[in-house]
């Protein structure tokens, strides 16, 4: 332990390690920033994905297409493009102009349209066979969705989900450009102020990687827990 204190009392003489431990608590406040928008923004995804997914499946012309025009659209255009479309653009207009709201609307609209692919691919994945016992048994299209085919499908789509999250995360660093003080955000506040790139930069490159890390290690787990099931 007192070698490891020596270690950081010598690092402590390096001025871009100075910046980095002074900053330390300001971005790890930045990293809750990050995953609550992430967290929100999956919520929502996962709402709308669900919708979007069975709405892909539909029969109904209409349900249809407009769970395909949103999904092509959402999966089509750069989430960065869609930030400032809808900041900008399109919710000052319903009374929105705070940058955190926008963030969580159009990242939780963009991972719904991804979400909602994982939604229809894990239903077809399931044995149609199902559906087809599930209706002899009396029960109507609604109801065998619900109690038959839906809780099989979850365990096919947990995975992707989380994976998505991961990405999400990633992705959530372009909204530092609305002025969301998430990490990246911080990061580029203390870079102008410093301009020691390669420590700030460093640290901020390496708290993306413990959260994420740590959030694909709890996917493998659950993964696991799945195929035991």
């Amino acid at each position: 332990m007192a070698e490891l204190w020596g270690i950081i009392g010598g690092l402590s003489e390096i001025r871009g390690f100075q910046v980095v431990w002074e900053n330390l608590p300001y971005f790890l406040e930045g990293a809750l920033i990050t995953i609550e928008v992430t967290a929100l923004s999956v919520a929502m995804g996962m709402v709308l994905g669900l919708f979007a997914g069975l709405f892909r499946l539909s029969h109904r012309v209409l349900l249809r297409s407009v769970a395909i025009a949103y999904i092509d659209f959402f999966r089509g255009t750069p989430l960065f493009v869609q930030i400032l479309l809808l900041h900008f653009g399109i919710l000052p207009y319903f009374g929105i102009n705070e940058a955190f709201t926008s963030a969580i609307i159009a990242c939780g609209l963009n991972s719904g349209a991804y979400i909602g692919e994982i939604v229809r691919a894990g239903i077809q994945a399931v044995d149609k066979g199902q559906m087809e016992a599930a209706r002899s048994l009396g029960m109507n299209e609604r109801q065998a969705m619900t109690y038959v085919i839906l809780p099989q499908a979850y365990k096919i789509v947990i995975p992707p989900l989380i994976n998505e999250f991961i990405a999400l995360l990633k992705d959530t660093s372009l909204v530092s450009t609305i002025a969301v003080a998430e990490l990246t955000y911080r990061g580029n506040l203390v870079y102008a102020n410093t301009y020691q790139a390669a420590w700030v930069w460093g640290a901020v490159a390496v708290i993306y990687f413990i959260i994420t890390k740590s959030l694909g290690l709890f996917g493998d787990y659950v993964e696991r827990r799945l195929k035991t099931e």
